[in-house]
């Protein structure tokens, strides 16, 4: 063997040597990496965890003493209570009445927005968008000023003999007033939702806009419109401050479940406890529908 190739193997074995050196070096480096990542992963986890909870606990414990404080027996005897009976009746009437008015209204509103550009179009939606954000009572002022027998349409009003003030047709106007945003935002966003090629095929095909409206747009986002109309619905039967600062708080004609708990927590407080255990059961059932709406929706998409 020459001199030539006993260098050449010394230098391979020192370069196999040198490259299991640096593979070993490079294995102890990920596992001592792998480890603090793992318990940062771990204490990660565990942080958001205790978060969730605290928030679960938060949400659920007000939920969880209202129910332990009306027993079943004390929940009966309150629904027979007039007020209990009056403010129920008069909830539903109007939040009936708003529902199908924000419908009818808020449905050609919100495709016209979802399908056209016009002049003023981000006014008219800030405009649309305007009494989510907006304080209940400042609604209720704003409101008063405007339908008042004083104010800017009622003074007009006023003189046909028309009073809509402190009247159930006031608690409507704030119900309408708070909630058709909540359906129009929903149905617009259903609207956009929907494939324009389908509305253009049908078109095509010699349908009438009108017809392609009722026939192919409508029922592809009807579960969007359906779930918006149970949260307009939700909105108005709770709905306190603008109701009590535009319409008053007249039991049988005003008075509606939140202003009927407003009014017993001043005397009864069971049946303050009663109406709100109504209002949650609602809100519940509120939630369970447009869950089961919106996973229908993402199931047809």
């Amino acid at each position: 063997m020459t001199g030539d190739s006993k260098t050449a193997e010394g230098g391979s074995f020192r370069e196999s040597g040198l490259a299991e050196l640096i593979n070993k070096e490079h294995q102890g480096t990920g596992r001592a990496v792998s480890l603090p990542c793992r318990g940062k992963d771990l204490a990660l986890k565990a942080s958001l965890g205790l978060l969730l909870a605290l928030a679960m606990a938060f949400i659920a414990l007000p939920v969880l003493a209202l129910f332990l404080r009306s027993p079943l027996p004390s929940i009966a005897e309150a629904l027979h209570d007039p007020v209990v009976i009056d403010a129920l009746r008069l909830s539903l009437m109007t939040s009936g009445i708003t529902t199908l008015i924000v419908v009818i209204m808020g449905t050609p509103i919100a495709y016209v927005s979802a399908r056209f550009s016009y002049p003023g179009k981000e006014l008219a939606d800030s405009l649309i968008d305007l009494p989510v954000i907006m304080p209940p009572a400042v609604a209720g002022i704003a409101l008063l000023m405007a339908f008042g027998r004083m104010g800017l349409a009622g003074h007009y009003l006023s003189t046909f003999g028309i009073s809509i003030a402190f009247t159930t047709l006031a608690v409507i106007l704030a119900q309408v007033f708070v909630s058709s945003p909540f359906y129009i935002r929903q149905a617009r966003t259903s609207f956009e939702d929907v494939d324009i090629t389908m509305e253009n095929a049908a078109r095509t095909l010699g349908a009438s806009r009108t017809r392609t409206f009722f026939y192919v747009i409508l029922p592809i986002a009807m579960n969007g419109l359906l779930s918006g109309a149970i949260m307009a619905f939700a909105r108005s039967l709770g709905e306190f401050g603008a109701t009590i600062m535009f319409a008053g708080n007249f039991q049988g004609r005003t008075q509606t479940m939140p202003l009927a708990i407003y009014t017993a927590m001043q005397g009864d407080l069971d049946v303050a406890l009663c109406i709100s255990i109504i209002l949650v059961a609602f809100s519940f059932a509120v939630i369970v529908l447009v869950k089961v709406l919106t996973r229908r929706v993402y199931k047809r998409c």
